[in-house]
């Protein structure tokens, strides 16, 4: 039995012996930090479009994909209901109309604090490499009531780490056209 033993122990102390190696190479090139760092920024960024509290329905989320690069997700209510009452359920065909007009005008907005914060995220993660992805998706939130025509419900912008850099240190009057030509934007 001894004999046994001593082999299996051998074989124990080598996998042992290699497991913090494996484990030292598994670690992500973006670190949990970095990840937080960037959700802290797009939170700010878009808190900072407009006067309103209820802007964020919860912090924005950052996960780090191997091979394919760093996801940003946020929930975003672009614009208050109007104050429902118990007599009334719904809103009046007016509040529907002005509710779904500042959508629609505030929707543009949003979109170029995306697309900035897509490059400035570029720049933050400095250990993510080139050719991977930065991606923010925005899910936007929706009421019953409302008139969605033409609203999309999520809205995804992506783009290689390198092409944003490269349209970062590019002269500010051609950035914006090299901006629309990088970043693939998929709205649902």
């Amino acid at each position: 039995m001894k004999n046994i033993s001593l082999p299996l122990c051998f074989l124990l102390l080598g996998v042992a012996a290699r497991e913090p190696a494996v484990a030292a190479s598994d670690t992500p090139r973006v670190s949990r930090s970095m990840l937080v760092a960037s959700e802290k920024s797009l939170d700010n960024r878009f808190l900072g479009l407009w006067d309103d509290p209820f802007l964020l329905l919860g912090p924005t989320r950052g996960i780090y994909l191997e091979g394919y690069g760093a996801v940003l997700t946020a929930e975003i209510n672009l614009v208050v209901g109007p104050p429902l009452l118990l007599v009334r359920a719904e809103p009046g065909k007016e509040e529907i109309a002005r509710h779904r007009k500042k959508k629609l005008e505030r929707l543009p907005e949003l979109m170029r604090a995306a697309r900035q914060a897509l490059m400035d995220t570029a720049a933050s993660l400095d250990t993510l490499p080139g050719q991977e992805q930065v991606v923010v998706v925005m899910f936007l939130s929706r009421y019953q009531w409302e008139d969605t025509k033409g609203i999309p419900v999520q809205i995804m912008l992506r783009a290689p780490k390198s092409k944003l850099l490269e349209i970062q240190r590019a002269p500010s009057e051609s950035r914006e056209a090299a901006l629309e030509a990088a970043i693939q934007i998929e709205q649902l």
